[in-house]
């Protein structure tokens, strides 16, 4: 009878073990599903980026073919497994760049009457809309795994399976 006492104590702790294993790996899958997003929406900016800077090109070709030769050298993708740091590294190129394109348009205002100059003004900022409302749902991701890791006994269990603490996207 003390055997089978034993047996079961054991087989719920392996069944509890894998519960919770199973339930960290998904957390932990949500998140590299929402990073994966972010690098979506990053794309997609870079491009719209790089059509704005197109267009200044057509008036400004001078100052318009260093950002484009910045925005090819620095982009990296971002994918499931790119940390904070690479989508702050690429939301920095991006402002500069965006940056420079304002002060081209400022020396250049007919570059500012154009209507494709709008649109794609309108298109960067919706992007930049995306790309905020991604990185929300990382961070919040990110929040209920470190929350879920920080609790005993699923700390021990993320432990033994090489589970840890996320960080957090930081504002550019």
């Amino acid at each position: 009878m003390g055997l089978i006492i034993i047996g079961a104590f054991f087989t719920l702790l392996v069944v509890w073990s894998i519960s919770v294993r199973q339930k960290l790996i998904g957390m932990d899958e949500n998140i590299n599903n929402a990073m994966g997003q972010i690098g979506v929406q990053l794309s997609a900016r870079f491009d719209a980026v790089s059509a704005l800077v197109d267009l200044v090109k057509g008036y400004a070709v001078h100052e318009a073919q260093p950002l484009l030769e910045t925005l090819k050298a620095q982009r990296i993708v971002i994918t499931a497994i790119s940390t904070p740091r690479d989508v702050k590294n690429q939301e920095e190129v991006i402002s500069e760049v965006l940056e420079k394109v304002a002060l081209v348009a400022e020396q250049h205002p007919e570059i500012k009457a154009d209507e494709n100059y709008t649109k794609c003004l309108n298109a960067v900022d919706s992007y930049e809309k995306m790309v905020c409302t991604s990185c929300l749902i990382y961070n919040d991701s990110v929040n209920k795994f470190n929350r879920e890791l920080k609790i005993f006994p699923a700390s021990v269990i993320g432990g033994i399976f090489g589970l840890w603490q996320r960080d957090y996207l930081e504002t550019v």
